[in-house]
């Protein structure tokens, strides 16, 4: 950790070139006799990826930014918040802290936190600029959280948490938790050992059921998706649950969230019914077609099914959904002659499930643009027929 960087003519360079050119930035070298050129390239763009995602610490003065990549991977304040409302109690220790955004808002409800993170230099970072932010619970430790908790305490704690590195010694992605550090199913037994409850962020691609036969003790699973798009898949585990487990889809909009939830398998005892298309089009958020609760929607919201396999819905009467509503105004078979009478300025917004070709393939065959108003549904009914609905979208 260069200290310089923290100088005030530095960080007013950094602060200003913000939104420059930074090629040209780098090839100029930088004016500071005590900072690299490198160095504040890797500041600029550490920074600006943090306008977005990390707003407070790109608002706050002083801020010492890492390696990009712990940018790139840590949660953003967003799904940090929601997280965070997980938890409560005395104590929580994140035993692969990163950058620390979950730890900071960790610290909003529990009373103590220890961030553990194994790169001396990122936990020096953490360290600065939690006194910047004037956090004073939590506790900052270079070290692997695994062997901290083997060998250099002896607390019990309300929670653990722990969101494993996707990235192996050769710096390569990973998906399986098994293959992510720490390897959680193996380190379960010692988890449990310091605390009742675990919190596990793991790839928003992990496929549910699997992931669940790697763990033991699942309690919940919150799907959490960001304007629908999924961005984390986290398990709650308690130790010696036998429930049955909770499942909950989580989309966080701009100005409210939307939340679905069920109970795991009872999806299994419930039937679908189905329809042709009727007046109203619905299409499921990111995270409940992630969670797999299909009947589960069809069931709550007394809404039918286009096809077992097809996940869009219908109704005669107008509800509120958690996902896209649209007013259905033709459905016809698709052809290119169907889209010339009904398409006349070849302007639409597509949408396929489960049909037999792609979007990208859809478009090259009718020449039809992205945008305007009209949205184009192309399915299989319960019929079975290859059909094209053509829709307005209500909100």
């Amino acid at each position: 950790m260069n200290l310089a960087i923290l100088k005030t003519e530095v960080q007013t360079f950094i602060n200003e070139k913000l939104n420059e050119d930074l090629s040209k930035i780098i090839f100029k070298g930088s004016p500071f006799v005590s900072v690299s050129i490198q160095e504040l390239a890797n500041q600029i763009v550490a920074k600006k990826k943090s306008q977005k995602k990390l707003p407070t610490w790109f608002n706050s003065k002083n801020i010492y930014y890492p390696q990009k990549v712990s940018i790139e991977q840590t949660s953003s304040e967003t799904t940090a918040k929601y997280k965070a409302s997980l938890t409560k109690g005395a104590s929580l220790i994140d035993i692969s802290g990163g950058f620390g955004i979950d730890s900071y808002y960790f610290s909003k409800n529990v009373n103590n936190v220890i961030h553990c993170e194994i790169n001396n230099e990122l936990s020096e970072i953490v360290g600065h600029n939690y006194k910047e932010l004037k956090v004073s619970n939590i506790e900052t430790k270079a070290c692997n959280g695994i062997v901290y908790l083997k060998n250099n305490t002896t607390a019990k704690f309300d929670w653990v948490y722990t969101d494993p590195s996707r990235r192996n010694e050769s710096k390569n992605k990973v998906f399986l938790l098994k293959d992510c550090s720490p390897n959680v199913p193996e380190e379960l037994d010692l988890l449990f050992s310091k605390s009742e409850n675990i919190l596990i962020k793991v790839s928003p691609i992990l496929d549910i059921t699997s992931t669940i036969k790697e763990l033991k003790y699942t309690k919940e699973i919150h799907i959490v998706a960001v304007n629908n798009e999924v961005k984390e898949l986290l398990f709650i585990l308690q130790k010696n649950y036998n429930k049955q487990i909770q499942i909950k889809a989580i989309n966080l909009l701009k100005n409210k969230t939307d939340e679905f939830s069920f109970t795991l398998n009872s999806n299994e005892y419930k039937e679908s019914n189905y329809s042709l298309p009727l007046k109203y089009l619905y299409e499921p958020n990111v995270a409940i077609l992630k969670s797999g609760g299909f009947k589960e929607v069809a069931s709550k919201f007394n809404i039918k099914k286009l096809h077992q396999h097809s996940h869009l819905y219908t109704s005669e009467s107008l509800i509120d959904f958690p996902g896209r509503t649209f007013s259905i105004e033709k459905v016809i078979p698709y052809s290119k002659n169907e889209i010339k009478k009904n398409i006349p300025n070849k302007k639409a917004n597509i949408t396929v499930r489960n049909f037999p070709k792609t979007v990208a393939q859809i478009r090259k065959e009718t020449k039809i643009t992205e945008g305007g108003d009209i949205y184009l549904f192309l399915t299989t009914l319960t019929n079975n027929a290859k059909v094209m609905i053509i829709s307005n979208k209500i909100h």
